[in-house]
């Protein structure tokens, strides 16, 4: 690829522009002064180890907060399906329709809300916005615990979607405007690896909770409710001090820091957006855009899927649990024996889909090929899914267990951090002299004239991908029936389906849609699309420059 960008380089510096004896700017982000650079005069050995101590500075200050937060998040949208077994729809009076239902309200209110949550990120800021969203859906979640009807159950499900749907868009677009591209997949992946911890931990901590059962005439499940929205309510409160704000205002930093982060974030075409001011052409950028609409399709997938593996898994491992009683254990069978085993069942599969989804991070960022491992991964889940269709046996249904959650996981994850890359900045650094502009006023703060205009565009694809995979939940919630126990055929058999046609086959098709656009792009046959366009206009095309080599 270094080859491929010497000849972009080589080209572009050839090119002339329409009218023009000069030679056609690329490079916007080009300085008209001297930057002030907090490192001039010292050795690239010793840069690299001060950037180096940077991006661990940032790691421990940003990711494991915001990883606990996600744990959080998902664990008080999923503890349901652990509280179903615990009785709650039978307390309740609950038919297997109105237990479904209570299931998909919250996918309604989350998912319509996601595509416009990033904007209000951005006018309250993060140390602002994402403490009050929490707080919030703590509240939600411990009046869960208090209601006596499905009518005040659906009522809190629907506020609890309100409240959640901004974190996972939200600190998805906050990290990628933090890190560089072949950085963020990594910390995305560890991030969202909280889900699958939660999953894990959830059967663990519903466990032991439900043995509250009748302390303070409140059932097991209703404390689990109230005991997880009161831990939500405390951790909420205290990300008002561990919730950082942008770059450009991070408290934590230094303002040599501050000037280093956006230093490596202008070289790599990205800003920190702290300042800049929302256009509708950024709206418009990311509707017209096709890979918004792909990523959605590939997300579409993975999302649904999840969702159904996370929501109906407790119901399942009590089944398979049950088979496995049944055949070696039928002398200490009992209900209540069966369902904590059931919450325990659930923990393995899980652990092993945290550290694969990292895992997969990992190699992606290495690699820089997205794509292949969004193919690898969901073939796991196929074979999975496949094997919870075709046997008879618990043994062989709890392994599929294990490689659903090791197709489904990792691709999430893997799909946030391929449509971030592919959206306003670059993988490939094709113009080393690259350098963010500083105000006099404020010497730690990009002027607003200078700076990339593609992050709010960033921040709406990803609202759109991310909104359009959760309101999958509506549909996947309502796919694993009470009346269809103990195969769930129609179940499997649609998880089945969303992971080949959406998750593998969206993959497939962005993948050689990519490839091919990179073809063109390296022979020049988008040359043409910036003929007589000023450094202005050519800046406004973002991720549709002719220089920018998408990630496959």
């Amino acid at each position: 690829m270094e080859k491929k960008d010497e000849e972009i380089r080589e080209r572009i510096s050839n090119r002339k522009g329409s009218g023009s004896e000069e030679n056609v700017e690329y490079n916007v982000h080009k300085a008209d002064s001297d930057l002030d650079d907090p490192d001039a005069g010292l050795s690239e050995e010793e840069k690299a180890e001060i950037d180096k101590k940077l991006v661990r500075k940032l790691d421990l200050r940003l990711i494991p907060w915001l990883c606990l937060l996600y744990l959080v998040s998902f664990l008080d949208r999923t503890n349901i399906g652990n509280a179903k077994i615990d009785g709650l729809q039978e307390d309740l009076g609950m038919t297997n329709g109105q237990y479904n239902a209570t299931l998909t309200i919250f996918f309604v209110s989350y998912s319509l809300l996601e595509p416009l949550t990033n904007v209000l990120l951005k006018k309250l800021r993060p140390s602002i916005f994402i403490p009050i969203i929490m707080i919030g859906w703590g509240i939600c979640m411990t009046c869960m615990g208090l209601v006596h009807n499905f009518s005040g159950l659906m009522a809190a499900r629907w506020f609890l979607g309100v409240a959640e749907a901004g974190l996972f868009p939200g600190v998805s677009y906050y990290l990628s405007c933090w890190y560089r591209r072949m950085e963020f997949g990594i910390r995305m992946a560890i991030f969202f690896s909280a889900a699958a911890v939660a999953g894990s931990f959830g059967g663990l901590l519903a466990a032991a909770i439900a043995k509250m059962d009748d302390i303070g005439g409140k059932d097991g499940w209703a404390w689990i409710f109230i005991l997880e929205g009161l831990a939500t309510v405390v951790i909420g409160a205290a990300s008002f001090w561990m919730v950082y704000d942008f770059p450009d205002e991070a408290k934590f930093l230094s303002v040599d820091d501050r000037k280093r982060v956006i230093r490596r974030l202008a070289a790599d075409q990205q800003s920190s957006a702290e300042h800049e001011e929302f256009k509708m052409d950024y709206f418009w950028a990311s509707v017209k855009d096709w890979k918004t609409y792909t990523s959605a399709v590939i997300y579409m997938g993975c999302d649904g899927s999840l969702y159904a593996f996370s929501l109906v898994n407790p119901s399942l491992y009590c089944r398979c649990f049950d088979g496995l009683l049944t055949k070696y254990l039928s002398n200490i069978r009992g209900t209540g024996y069966s369902s904590t085993r059931a919450q325990l069942l659930s923990v393995p599969p899980y652990a092993v889909a945290a550290v694969l989804t990292i895992a997969v991070g990992y190699i992606a960022d290495r690699t820089h090929q997205r794509g292949i491992c969004n193919m690898v991964v969901s073939l796991f889940g196929i074979v999975g899914f496949s094997m919870l269709l075709g046997s008879q046996s618990p043994g062989v249904k709890y392994a599929g267990t294990f490689l659903g959650a090791m197709g489904i996981y990792p691709a999430i994850s893997n799909t946030i951090s391929w449509a971030s890359n592919n959206t306003e900045g670059r993988e490939h650094l094709l113009y080393p002299d690259s350098r963010p502009i500083f105000s006099n006023a404020c010497p730690f703060k990009l002027k607003l004239a200078k700076q990339n205009p593609g992050v709010y565009k960033r921040g709406v694809t990803l609202g759109i991908v991310i909104g359009w995979g959760n309101l999958q939940g509506c549909v996947t919630s309502n796919i694993y029936r009470g009346d269809d126990k103990p195969e769930f055929y129609p179940g499997h058999g649609t998880v089945l389906a969303y992971l080949v046609l959406f998750q593998l086959g969206g993959s497939v098709v962005q993948y050689i849609m990519l490839r091919r656009e990179n073809a063109r792009r390296l022979r020049g046959d988008r040359d043409g699309w910036v003929e007589g366009l000023d450094a202005k206009q050519i800046e406004m095309r973002g991720d549709m420059r002719p220089d920018f080599i998408y990630t496959l």
